[in-house]
C-alpha cells in the first residue's frame, strides 16, 4: 500500500468530501431518510460533523452556515425545492434503524 504524508492524505480526504458533496446535491431526489435509512447517516449529519470539526479547530460555525456548505444552499430553500413527506414506510424503516445516539 502507498505510503501518504498527512497532508497528502488531507488533500485527497478533502477532494473525497467535496465529491460526495457534490454527487449528494446532484441526487436530490435521494431523501435524507433513505439516507438515514440506508447507510446510518444524511446530510445533516454531515453538516453536524463539518460544524464538531470547525470547532475543533476554534471556529465558529452555526448550524445554518454548515448546511448551507454541505446542501449549496440554505437548507429551507434545499427542503422548499426538494424535500417531500416521508412516506408511512421510510418512517417505519426509520425508527427500526435510527441511530441511537442521535
Amino acid at each position: 500500500m502507498i505510503e501518504l504524508d498527512e497532508n497528502q492524505k488531507r488533500d485527497l480526504e478533502a477532494a473525497a468530501f467535496r465529491r460526495l458533496l457534490e454527487h449528494l446535491r446532484e441526487r436530490s431526489d435521494v431523501q435524507n431518510i433513505d439516507l438515514m435509512n440506508l447507510a446510518g447517516f444524511c446530510r445533516n449529519c454531515l453538516s453536524n460533523w463539518y460544524r464538531e470539526a470547525a470547532e475543533a479547530k476554534g471556529l465558529e460555525l452555526s448550524k445554518e452556515e454548515s448546511r448551507e456548505i454541505v446542501y449549496g444552499m440554505p437548507y429551507d430553500e434545499w427542503r422548499s425545492r426538494h424535500q417531500k413527506e416521508a412516506t408511512p414506510d421510510q418512517k417505519a424503516a426509520f425508527e427500526v434503524n435510527r441511530p441511537r445516539d442521535h
